[in-house]
């Protein structure tokens, strides 16, 4: 039974490697390492829930919930995934990190209750939700610019050259320097489609007038 258990967190490790592997590919607030602990941490709970109270039961009037402990994981995930979740300037981050988290805790119990086509199963369709979806429906990825300028006047440009590489603003916001005349600073977010490379898009930017410096993310 042992050789069991360690399979089962194994396999449990792997399949939240997976998931945190695609997450940390694409620079997220949970990678490899955050989904594989949390598989493996799951499944632990699950097998503890299941067997760990066993030798009490040749007891007299004793009954056991074995759902009662790995209930709680569901529950206690949230508050791992609510530390993932940024609003910034109106704008929600983190949302599919934190229910890609929450589905590995999922699949860990899953695993650990000994459902490993179900737990296979489901890593797939997570798999498919946060790569061929994406691709399939073209969502775009979030995109923060920011820019020192030293006129006004390039924001237009700006706006513009942005706009033909298909690029959905959502929000922008300009100040001046306090402490520097005549210095501004842009920040610009949105959502990009363009084709070309990132650093493609920043040598465009730099090509502007009165752009002393542009910074991506």
């Amino acid at each position: 039974m042992i050789a069991e258990y360690m399979i089962r967190l194994a396999v449990a490790g792997l399949l939240g490697a997976v998931i945190g592997l695609e997450r940390e590919l694409r620079a997220k607030e949970a990678g490899l390492r955050t989904h594989f602990l949390v598989a493996v941490g799951s499944a632990l709970i699950m097998l503890v829930s299941q067997y760990g109270f066993s030798q009490v039961l040749d007891n007299d009037h004793i009954a056991l919930d074995p759902s009662r402990i790995a209930a709680q994981a569901v529950s206690g995930i949230g508050f791992l995934g609510a530390g993932m979740i940024i609003i910034e300037r109106k704008m929600v981050r983190g949302l599919t990190t934190a229910a890609g988290v929450w589905a590995t805790s999922g699949i860990g119990l899953t695993i650990g209750s000994g459902m490993y086509a179900a737990g296979i199963s489901a890593t797939i369709l997570v798999m498919i939700g946060l790569e061929l979806l994406s691709m399939i429906f073209k969502t775009g990825r979030a995109l923060n610019i920011s820019f020192e300028l030293e006129s006004k006047e390039s924001v237009q440009p700006i706006l513009e050259s942005l706009a033909a590489r298909k690029i959905a603003i959502a929000s922008y916001e300009m100040e001046q320097d306090p402490e520097r005349l005549g210095m501004y600073h842009l920040k610009i977010e949105g959502k990009t489609r363009h084709n070309g490379t990132l650093q493609e898009l920043l040598k465009d930017l730099d090509s502007l007038p009165h752009i002393l410096s542009a910074k991506l993310e």
